[in-house]
């Protein structure tokens, strides 16, 4: 799970900190109009807009939490397409180690699930994941299935974004959508990926914390093309978050969780 260093709320905060915090409150809150209605300044976060690409992003759950969601989310996920349409995306540590049946909320907001509650029927994690072999944080990338009480494929319900492997690092701007554990609505930023590796991207974002794992990256295009885990599980900071590069292990994942029975 995504790992950060919580600011204090005592009072020993160090000057630098607190100014730190105050200028990082003041450029959010003059930004949230434009990160509202578009991509906006590169490197701002702000509350994600409940637009029809925000709300192919949703929560995860324990299946104990089906009546009384909020709060009780920790981790994300987002929708992709796939011939049945059941398909979501997310980090392997994210479901790999979650004992139980498990929940997806699409759109989930304030304890609400404006587009139903779906359930996790099935996992798809890389060999070294599934078999609990030692966890590679360049395969820290996972599917799902999802079903949901009538019987509509998630996809029919709120649209999908397209899984995308083998797309240039950097090749162009992305937007990162995700639920902080401590937040009820989820936070979007959008810049600029870059390489941190040859198997790891890296994207600067203030105030993606624990909770936003499984963050789905999104170029214009409406292609994900990176899925915050990896390095260090997504991050020891809240303000550099990672993802592993969409190469062929992927492709070949999601050609499993997609095509499957």
């Amino acid at each position: 799970m995504k790992r950060t260093s919580r600011i204090s709320s005592g009072p020993a905060t160090s000057r630098p900190a607190l100014l730190g915090a105050v200028v990082m409150l003041a450029l959010t809150s003059a930004s949230v109009a434009a990160a509202s209605d578009g991509p906006g300044p590169l490197g701002v976060t702000a509350d994600a807009v409940a637009n029809r690409h925000a709300v192919r992003v949703g929560a995860l759950f324990g299946a104990d939490r089906e009546d009384s969601l909020a709060g009780g989310h920790f981790c994300t996920a987002s929708v992709v397409h796939s011939r049945r349409g059941d398909l979501i995306v997310t980090a392997a540590h994210c479901v790999a180690g979650a004992g139980g049946d498990l929940l997806f909320v699409p759109g989930y907001r304030d304890g609400r699930a404006p587009y139903g509650v779906w359930r996790v029927t099935r996992r798809f994690l890389p060999a070294g994941w599934a078999e609990g072999q030692d966890r590679d944080e360049d395969s820290d990338l996972a599917f799902a299935t999802v079903a949901g009480p009538d019987g509509r494929p998630v996809e029919e319900v709120v649209g999908a974004e397209r899984f995308a492997t083998g797309v240039a690092t950097g090749a162009t701007a992305v937007t990162v959508t995700g639920y902080p554990d401590d937040r009820e609505v989820p936070v979007r930023c959008t810049n600029r990926p870059t390489s941190h590796s040859r198997t790891q991207q890296r994207i600067d974002c203030p105030e993606f914390t624990s909770g936003t794992s499984g963050s789905p990256w999104v170029n214009g295009d409406g292609q994900v093309v990176g899925v915050l885990g990896g390095h260090e599980q997504g991050g020891a900071t809240a303000d550099v978050s990672y993802s592993v590069v969409l190469g062929s292990e992927a492709a070949r994942l999601y050609r499993e969780a997609a095509d499957g029975p």
